[in-house]
């Protein structure tokens, strides 16, 4: 690619979407989060770009343009936006209509940036949200064309089956569905770590749920007792047989710790839950990203931010072909 493609993202997280369109030639200029965990792990791994650490939706129309005046031009923007809100993962908890709204600030600093592309990404609930079409019909007011697609990051390398939305917006006035070569999904093998590195525990101990227990043995009696898998924690998946295969993708991350791995041994079945450095690759992260050594990182801060985030082979596929695209 001969000339760089200048990038900012908004509700940034740990960076996944920028990590992504970055291997597909983005030059990332600036990263922009609420979380201070979020813009610290954001920093860390983008050392070169600006990072702000804000409300977004509190930021004036003076301080968007300032922030323009401080870091120039841009020719992408990638917004993630709020998303628990939106998804069905919160079951019946009351919704929050203001962090819904979280999404109107990707049109706001598209009218100030005015950069020929933008990607937003949220879960596939999010198209039946009652304002989606007012974002539409605002972006559609500032002249851009807009594909709506929904991709599974298992369709793209990644081992976890990761189902999201994503509208690509571009000026030029074509944004084609991205093309993806068909491959063999990875499963969730392939992250699990089986060094020794990390201990494990008693399958059947005192203080054990019943459920858990239940989920297991119903693993046991489908895989045979030699076989190790994964035990599901909430979601559908729970509540359809509580586990999973190591031989297909991981289901869907989320900011919740899971999933625990189950190996049988000469003393009975023993498990441990899966490790932020195996969720980061069951996102699609290279090993080279960061999400140890950072200061104030917990191990459940750490799951939050991978159950947020963006797996980086997507972005990369998207953003390759929204920039081939308009070079065609």
């Amino acid at each position: 690619m001969s000339q760089r493609i200048r990038t900012i993202d908004l509700f940034c997280g740990a960076g996944g979407s920028s990590f992504g369109a970055s291997k597909a030639g983005a030059e990332i200029i600036a990263g922009f989060d609420i979380w201070d965990i979020a813009t610290k792990t954001y920093k860390a791994n983008f050392p070169k770009a600006k990072v702000f650490q804000n409300n977004l939706q509190k930021l004036s129309e003076d301080e968007i343009h300032q922030i323009k005046l401080s870091i120039g031009e841009i020719d992408l923007i990638l917004a993630s936006p709020e998303c628990t809100n939106h998804s069905n993962a919160k079951g019946k908890a009351e919704r929050d209509e203001e962090s819904k709204k979280t999404a109107f600030e990707a049109i706001r600093f598209a009218k100030e940036f005015q950069p020929r592309w933008m990607i937003i990404e949220n879960v596939t609930e999010f198209e039946s949200w009652d304002r989606f079409k007012d974002l539409l019909e605002d972006l559609w007011t500032l002249k851009y064309f807009v594909r709506k697609v929904v991709l599974n990051a298992k369709d793209m390398g990644v081992p976890q089956s990761r189902e999201r939305l994503f509208l690509l917006c571009s000026l030029s006035g074509k944004a084609d569905e991205p093309v993806i070569k068909q491959t063999i999904p990875k499963p969730v093998s392939t992250i699990i770590d089986t060094s020794g590195k990390y201990k494990f525990s008693p399958l059947i101990k005192d203080g054990r749920a019943e459920k858990t227990l239940q989920s297991a043995k119903r693993a046991i009696e489908a895989l045979g007792k030699d076989q190790p898998f994964l035990l599901v924690y909430y979601g559908s998946a729970r509540k359809k047989k509580g586990w999973q295969s190591i031989d297909e993708p991981l289901g869907t991350i989320t900011t919740l710790d899971r999933f625990a791995y189950v190996i049988p041994g000469e003393d009975g079945h023993m498990m441990r839950m899966l490790q932020p450095e195996e969720l980061k690759l069951a996102m699609g992260f290279t090993p080279d990203f960061q999400l140890d050594n950072i200061e104030g990182l917990t191990r459940r801060d750490k799951i939050k931010l991978m159950g947020n985030g963006v797996c980086p082979p997507v972005m990369t596929t998207i953003v390759r072909s929204i920039i081939s695209n308009d070079r065609n």
